[in-house]
């Protein structure tokens, strides 16, 4: 066996050295790789997963502006009968209120008027009755 010069000797550890060191680097670039690896699958599981969803999403949204545009056209008729309702009634108040507040009144007149006429009719006979019974008591 030959004898190996202090050079190859310092070569021969620095080689040991660097065969370590990349040794040491290559065990966080394997598990660096792997943890790449893993988040490449959960991307691609989410876009599979977001994809159905996004359809649903859609279809929702689509259905519920269908309803919407139905619940406008619901809207604007309630609003429109109940335009005419007012219209309505004020056309009843203009044409039937009149004559019938004036008809009540006259209603309300007439009986008042009878009310006062039999009062004083009852008032006289009890008047009437008053004088003939002293009158009469009285003789």
């Amino acid at each position: 066996m030959r004898q190996l010069s202090a050079g190859e000797i310092a070569g021969l550890i620095a080689a040991v050295a660097f065969v370590l060191l990349v040794g040491f680097l290559a065990v966080p670039l394997v598990k660096l790789g792997r943890t790449l690896d893993e988040t490449s699958r959960l991307v691609r599981g989410v876009a599979d997963g977001t994809t159905p969803l996004l359809g649903e999403v859609t279809s929702t949204v689509t259905s519920a502006n269908a309803q919407l545009t139905r619940v406008d056209a619901i809207t604007a008729n309630a609003q429109q009968v109940t335009s005419n309702v007012a219209a309505l009634s004020g056309i009843f108040a203009a044409t039937l209120g009149g004559p019938v507040v004036r008809l009540a009144a006259f209603s309300y007149g007439v009986r008042k008027a009878l009310s006062a006429r039999r009062k004083g009719e009852v008032g006289k006979r009890v008047k009437a009755e008053m004088r003939s019974s002293r009158r009469g008591g009285t003789r």
